[in-house]
C-alpha cells in the first residue's frame, strides 16, 4: 500500500530544506515519524555527522532497514529460480533443508552496541533499545546428482538464502544473481566496505526461506451477494463481539424484542440507512472465501496471487477499480 504524503508535512521539509530551522521543523514534525525526528534530532546537536545521526534512529528500526534489503534480494533471486528453473523439481545446485531437526544456534550481533545521545529532552523516540534473540540457522546442503536420483527432496524442500556471513549460496546461477543484483546498489555481500558492521550485509548471520509452500487447513466457499458493502467474511472483532452479545441476551423475550427493533429499523422508509442496507435489483455476485494457515515469513498476498493469477503491483490494482 502506498499513501501519499501530507500537504503540511511536505510543506514543513521543503522549509527546513531551505531554511535549516531544526527546531521549527521538529515542532511541525508528527511524533510518529520516528526515524526522521530521530536523525534531524542528532543533525542538531551534531551538524555534518550523517553517521551519527543515522545512529540516532533506534537500533530496532535500523535493523529493519537491512532486513528489508535482504528481502528485497531474497524476492528477486526467488523470482529468478522460479523463471529459470520452473516450479516442479529440484536441480542440481538448488538449496534444500537438511532432513531432521540440525539447527545451529548464532548470535545475532558480536559487538557492543554503542550509545549515542541524540535526543531533544524526550524520554524515548517510540523505538525502545531491545536485546535481541537468537537466531537459528537450519542447516542446509546442495543438491547434487546422487540426490536427484534417490529422488530424495522435493520441490517443496528448495530454500534461498537471506544473505549474510553464516549462509551459503546455491551452486548455480541465482547465486551469481544474488551478488549482481547487489553491486547494481554497491553492496558486497561478501565484504564490508566500511566500518559500520550494522550497516553490512556481511555483519548480518542471514537465514533460509521456503521459496514453496503449500498452505495446511486449506478450505473454501463460494458465497452470493447483491449489497457491495455487506460484509462477506468475520473479523475476530465481529466473532467476539457477537460472543459477548450472546451472553448479554438470557431470555427469549429479549431475542424476540431486539429482532421486532431490527425489523422495525429496516422496514421504516424514512430511515437514511436503507439506501445501504438494500440492494434494487442488482444481478446476484459470486466471491470466493478461502481459509487457511501460513508459516512465518510466509503471505496470504503472494498465495492469493498465484492461485488467482492475477498481479498484486499496485498499477493493476489501480486498474480494477477503474
Amino acid at each position: 500500500m502506498l499513501f501519499e504524503q501530507r500537504s503540511d508535512i511536505k510543506e514543513a521539509r521543503e522549509k527546513y530544506k531551505k531554511s535549516g530551522d531544526a527546531d521549527l521543523f521538529l515542532r511541525q514534525l508528527p511524533r510518529h515519524l520516528v526515524a526522521e525526528r530521530a536523525i534531524i534530532q542528532c543533525l542538531k546537536k551534531f551538524p555534518g555527522n550523517y553517521l551519527q545521526a543515522l545512529q540516532g534512529v533506534p537500533r530496532t528500526l535500523r535493523l529493519m532497514y537491512v532486513h528489508s534489503y535482504q528481502s528485497y534480494l531474497w524476492n528477486h533471486a526467488a523470482s529468478m529460480r522460479v523463471q529459470k528453473y520452473g516450479i516442479e523439481q529440484v536441480v542440481i545446485g538448488d538449496l534444500v533443508f537438511c532432513k531432521g531437526d540440525s539447527v545451529e544456534k548464532l548470535a545475532s550481533f558480536d559487538c557492543v552496541e554503542p550509545k549515542y545521545e541524540c535526543d531533544d529532552g524526550e524520554d524515548d523516540n517510540g523505538f525502545p533499545d531491545v536485546l535481541l534473540p537468537e537466531e537459528k540457522i537450519q542447516r542446509v546442503k546442495i543438491i547434487n546428482s546422487d540426490d536427484l536420483s534417490k529422488g530424495t527432496y522435493t520441490f517443496e524442500d528448495i530454500v534461498l538464502p537471506l544473505p549474510g556471513s553464516r549462509i551459503i549460496y546455491p551452486d548455480n546461477d541465482i547465486s551469481e544473481f544474488f551478488h549482481d543484483l547487489a553491486k547494481k546498489d554497491s553492496i558486497s555481500l561478501t565484504e564490508s566496505v566500511h566500518a559500520v558492521k550494522e550497516f553490512s550485509i556481511s555483519n548480518m548471520t542471514g537465514d533460509y526461506r521456503r521459496v514453496f509452500q503449500r498452505p495446511i487447513d486449506y478450505t473454501w466457499e463460494l458465497l452470493t451477494y447483491t449489497n457491495n458493502n455487506e460484509d462477506l467474511a468475520e473479523t475476530d472483532l465481529d466473532i467476539i463481539s457477537r460472543l459477548k452479545s450472546t451472553d448479554l441476551v438470557t431470555d427469549k423475550s429479549s431475542i424476540s424484542a431486539s429482532l421486532d427493533e431490527k425489523v422495525n429499523f429496516v422496514s421504516d422508509d424514512k430511515n437514511p440507512m436503507i439506501d445501504q442496507v438494500e440492494c434494487h435489483g442488482s444481478d446476484p455476485k459470486v466471491a470466493l472465501k478461502l481459509r487457511f494457515t501460513l508459516p512465518a515469513s510466509c503471505y496470504a498476498t503472494m498465495a492469493i496471487r498465484e492461485l488467482l493469477k492475477s498481479s498484486t503491483s499496485v498499477a493493476y490494482q489501480k486498474t480494477m477499480n477503474q
